[in-house]
């Protein structure tokens, strides 16, 4: 029987997975959004409720690079299903916790091992069906990280002051189940990555091959540092910027949460769809465009954190904000489809899922090392030493780009 598709496929699987990762990055974001709230009803104190974050990021760090093997191995529309009901479920049954061990349960290893198997599967499929437009296709469905961390903000936030801090977890976690179950009817079920889009290819890939193939590349290993750096940025920037507006700025927690995710991430969704397009249009002319990307929006990047850190203006500190998310998303738009510049095909979804080990266990020390930080030195000087993070991120791309890159390239 065939399915009536409403746009070509290829677009469709974008649409499908901009929905499936807009819930993905809100849901991870509840948590954070309703803490004081959970935290006092519950009765956990700071350390446990960290507790629960860094099991949820470490559950991810471990599990992310299976989920990039069998990604590789296995029917990649089973793992993008089974992921979104996974995590839909925990993030509802979260909303039922009644204490610590109920979260670690439902929120730190379910819902983080649910998350961890969707990325890399996603982007396995989407290079698949998007070789010419790939940077297009990553960029928006990018976006809807941006949308989702600021839906989940201030959504999360409206229901958690006006019906209690568990109410966002049951209907997120709802409506995850029912997307699920949309998807399990129009994802077609094709078989591991091969050089056209739709075919099926069986073979069980040996676990040495994958390694490697995709470990004796040193631009792959380049770009797994510089991610890391990338996101070790990011996360100390999500647990700490509206601690630092609400303090240094005396805005309202609720004020401080949204600018804090508002500007940056309004540009980054400019920065990553405007950067996407052109790379698209580019880079078959330039093959090391998508590098160059990277190190522009790392590099460009770096100032910006300084400037929103230092000012003591909270209008150029906006500005900061906002240039910060543009020069985000201008890396986000190239970041997988550079690495799979380097990747053949068949060894995409274990690349991300290694990338992603590498770059959550890395990064999961941000915060923890911006809260040393603002306990000893302050969260100004704090911030702005973020900065030296993305330069260094962008030379490790740089001498990538100038010394490993033409012998790793993939031809496709």
């Amino acid at each position: 029987m065939t399915t009536h598709r409403w746009l070509p496929y290829r677009w469709e699987l974008i649409f499908l997975f901009w929905l499936a990762y807009f819930f993905n990055q809100a849901d991870r974001m509840i948590y954070n959004v309703v803490l004081p709230s959970l935290s006092k009803d519950l009765g956990l104190s700071d350390v446990q409720a960290g507790l629960v974050a860094t099991i949820f990021m470490l559950t991810y760090a471990v599990l992310v690079p299976v989920a990039g093997y069998a990604g590789d191995v296995f029917r990649r529309k089973w793992i993008v299903f089974g992921s979104l009901l996974v995590w839909s479920v925990a993030t509802l049954l979260s909303g039922l916790s009644t204490g610590l061990v109920g979260l670690i349960v439902f929120r730190g290893l379910s819902t983080g091992g649910g998350e961890a198997f969707y990325y890399p599967a996603a982007n396995s499929l989407i290079g698949q069906y998007h070789e010419r437009t790939r940077a297009l296709a990553m960029s928006i469905h990018q976006t809807s990280a941006y949308v989702g961390i600021v839906a989940s903000g201030l959504v999360a936030g409206w229901m958690a002051q006006r019906y209690g801090w568990r109410s966002p977890f049951f209907v997120f976690g709802a409506i995850g189940m029912v997307l699920a179950a949309v998807m399990f009817f129009r994802i077609e079920d094709v078989g591991p990555a091969s050089p056209g889009p739709g075919s099926v290819q069986r073979e069980r890939l040996p676990l040495r091959t994958v390694l490697k193939a995709v470990g004796r590349k040193p631009t792959v290993w380049a770009l797994c540092l510089a991610f890391s750096g990338f996101n070790f940025v990011g996360w100390s920037y999500f647990t700490w910027m509206p601690t630092f507006l609400h303090e240094k700025y005396g805005l309202s927690l609720q004020n401080a949460g949204f600018s804090s995710m508002f500007y940056s991430n309004l540009f980054a969704l400019i920065g990553v769809l405007v950067a996407g397009k052109l790379s698209d249009a580019w880079a078959a002319r330039r093959p090391t465009l998508r590098m160059e990307c990277e190190f522009a929006g790392l590099l460009l990047g770096a100032p910006f954190i300084a400037l929103m850190a230092l000012t003591d203006n909270m209008i150029l500190c906006y500005v900061g904000l906002a240039g910060f998310g543009l020069c985000r998303g201008i890396y986000d738009s190239n970041l997988f489809a550079a690495l799979f510049d380097v990747i053949e095909p068949r060894y995409r979804a274990s690349a991300v899922g290694g990338m992603l080990a590498v770059c959550f266990a890395i990064s999961s020390l941000g915060p923890t090392t911006l809260g040393w930080a603002k306990s000893t030195i302050g969260l100004t000087p704090g911030i702005a030493a973020l900065s030296l993070v993305f330069v260094l991120s962008a030379v490790i791309v740089l001498v990538a780009t100038k010394k490993w890159f033409a012998q790793d390239r993939c031809e496709e």
